[in-house]
């Protein structure tokens, strides 16, 4: 099986011990740090902002996915990659000058990712599937932590993969939502290049082995 990276997301660790959780994910086989960004506007929860990344930044040198859930990222991306970030992804449903935006970020020195909820058709994405470094499909309706995987994103993550092949194309495929130690490989074998998982990373449930 090809390699895959796993992306544990800080969103399922235990907020009052970031140091701990950091090193569980260097110890226990990942590759990437995601974090998710909420603002209460685009999801319904806050998360964490700047502060926090930046005081965290200094705990490992794994690259940090910055996920973006929040209404006008544009406003923000500056403030991200500074405070640590060295992908910034943001989301398809929210904000209108998605190119301007994927443009910005490359000249900031970071890498672009676009995310889409499952509602989202991967047909949306033509237009500027050769500008990014990275698709994340989410597999869950974005939020909450601990939900259950939506079957039909398989197939989108197969789109993804297709349409890579075919125009010879270079972004990664990361998934994020309801990934645990039964779909796992399922989801790689579907396409996925990075996996997120967030509660049964930190449950010990998922045992990395791919």
């Amino acid at each position: 099986m090809k390699e895959t990276l796993l992306a544990p997301s800080l969103l399922s660790a235990d907020f009052a011990d970031l140091k701990s959780a950091v090193k569980k994910i260097e110890d226990e086989g990942g590759s990437v740090v995601h974090i998710d960004v909420m603002d209460g506007q685009f999801v319904p929860q806050i998360t964490y902002g700047q502060p926090v990344i930046k005081s965290i930044r200094k705990l490992t040198k794994l690259p940090f996915d910055i996920h973006l859930m929040v209404e006008k990222p544009e406003l923000m991306v500056d403030s991200f990659a500074q405070a640590g970030g060295d992908w910034i992804t943001f989301h398809y449903e929210s904000t209108v000058h998605i190119d301007r935006l994927i443009s910005h970020i490359h000249s900031l020195g970071k890498k672009c990712g676009i995310s889409i909820v499952p509602s989202t058709p991967v047909v949306a994405l033509s237009e500027i599937l050769p500008l990014v470094d990275l698709v994340l499909v989410m597999s869950v309706n974005p939020g909450f932590g601990g939900q259950s995987f939506i079957p039909y994103t398989l197939q989108k993550i197969s789109q993804l993969k297709k349409i890579r092949s075919e125009k010879s194309l270079s972004f990664k495929i990361s998934v994020d939502g309801g990934i645990n130690e039964k779909n796992y490989a399922e989801v790689a074998e579907a396409g996925a290049d990075i996996l997120v998982s967030g509660s049964s990373f930190f449950s010990g449930k998922l045992k990395w082995e791919i």
